[in-house]
């Protein structure tokens, strides 16, 4: 009998969306859809459509952590992804439970600014995010609305994107990738800059006109998790993973699901 070959594995510990466009729904479809298996830790339950978010529940950081120990202890994972905590108990609890299990290769998507500019973490969680996470983290990809609280100055071009992306990763995450997917004044491509302490690298594809863009972060995060398990370096891992939502986001023109941002088709290639 041949033997069994084990199949990489990410966790994702991040918010249910009821609608199934983001958070862990999109976590696992994407996780999935580029090859690795997904296990989960819910760290908040959203009532959450196309057209918006109509209420959250934090799940309570000793449940999150039972979560964690259950995966882990059993399962176990080569990569962790980290997305929505929505409190400091949470963030601290995700932190201090990535230290016990010596988490090596851990992407974090610090959910805090919507696309739009709207706040979704407290002032005082989002400091516990940076003192907490990113010194943990192998790869932290912020929106550049996020990148700007991060680095605590505004974003305007992708000048300012590696700007940001230096001083993020100053704060101890190792790699950091600025997002500037719907950065104003972008043109036809959506840019994403990388820093790792040494130099950059700009990753750049033409942009998608598309309303069905919701869960685009979620998915990249979680593509790049895959890629990582699967043994591929940071640079590999995310040029892969753009290529995937950049597929996604053109499959999910064709989805019809809702009335406002639609979800992305997660499964472009089957």
């Amino acid at each position: 009998m041949s033997a069994v070959t084990r199949t990489p594995v990410v966790l994702a510990i991040a918010g249910s969306d009821s609608g199934g466009g983001a958070g862990i729904q999109a976590d696992l479809k994407a996780i999935a859809a580029c090859g690795a298996y997904g296990a989960a830790a819910v760290t908040a339950l959203t009532a959450q459509n196309t057209l918006g978010v109509q209420g959250v529940f934090i799940v309570p950081a000793q449940f999150v952590a039972q979560q964690i120990d259950s995966v882990m202890q059993d399962i176990g994972a080569d990569v962790w992804k980290i997305g929505m905590l929505g409190s400091v108990d949470v963030i601290e609890c995700v932190a201090e439970r990535a230290l016990h299990y010596n988490v090596e290769r851990l992407v974090l998507d610090p959910v805090m600014v919507a696309k739009g500019g709207d706040r979704l973490l407290p002032d005082d969680a989002g400091e516990a995010l940076r003192r907490s996470l990113l010194p943990l983290a192998l790869l932290v990809t912020p929106n550049h609305h996020e990148a700007g609280v991060l680095a605590e100055r505004p974003i305007h071009n992708v000048d300012d994107m590696h700007v940001a992306a230096a001083a993020i990763q100053a704060c101890g995450a190792r790699n950091v990738l600025v997002k500037g997917g719907d950065l104003p004044g972008a043109g036809e491509q959506s840019i994403d800059v990388l820093f790792d302490g040494h130099g950059y690298r700009v990753f750049s594809a033409p942009r998608i006109a598309s309303k069905n863009t919701h869960g685009t972060g979620c998915t990249l995060a979680s593509a790049i998790a895959a890629e990582l398990a699967a043994g591929r370096s940071v640079e590999e891992a995310i040029g892969n993973a753009k290529a995937y939502v950049g597929r996604a986001i053109a499959g999910g023109m064709h989805l019809g699901i809702g009335s406002g941002h639609g979800p992305l088709q997660h499964f472009p290639d089957a």
